[in-house]
């Protein structure tokens, strides 16, 4: 019994982490020079296994924009668009890039998709073309 709760303990305080397959990502300038450019989106990835996003969640970034990524169990309600694409390499890399259907690289599923959540935009009616002129399918809730 005394062995029994600390265990139980323990996977209560690491279950969080072991279910977080969501990437929650707001964005924001690096610079003031750079005005205007904040997002707030999520993305997940369907058909995968689970942990499959835990690379793609990272912070490392070069870009004149700052993303703070973190990880989490589900991405959350009250979006405007979400947008669904096939899961591809450059998916991976990039999860802004719904990808092209038909595309099989190794490693990915024939059913894997990257879907994001758009929260807040500059532009939400850019959000939707650049998904959909990325091979991906939009929708308002």
């Amino acid at each position: 019994m005394t062995l029994r709760m600390p265990l139980l303990l323990a996977a209560c305080l690491a279950s969080p982490l072991a279910l977080a397959d969501a990437c929650q990502v707001e964005t924001h300038p690096v610079s003031r020079q750079v005005p205007g450019v904040e997002t707030e989106t999520c993305y997940e990835y369907s058909g995968m296994p689970a942990g499959a996003v835990d690379w793609s969640c990272s912070n490392e970034s070069k870009d004149m924009l700052q993303s703070d990524k973190r990880k989490v169990a589900n991405c959350k309600s009250g979006w405007f668009g979400r947008c669904t694409g096939a899961l591809t390499q450059e998916a991976l890399a990039n999860p802004q890039s719904s990808g092209e259907e038909g595309s099989d690289p190794a490693n990915i599923p024939a059913d894997a998709k990257v879907v994001t959540y758009h929260y807040t935009a500059k532009d939400p009616a850019q959000a939707k073309i650049d998904c959909e002129s990325g091979g991906g399918t939009w929708q308002a809730p």
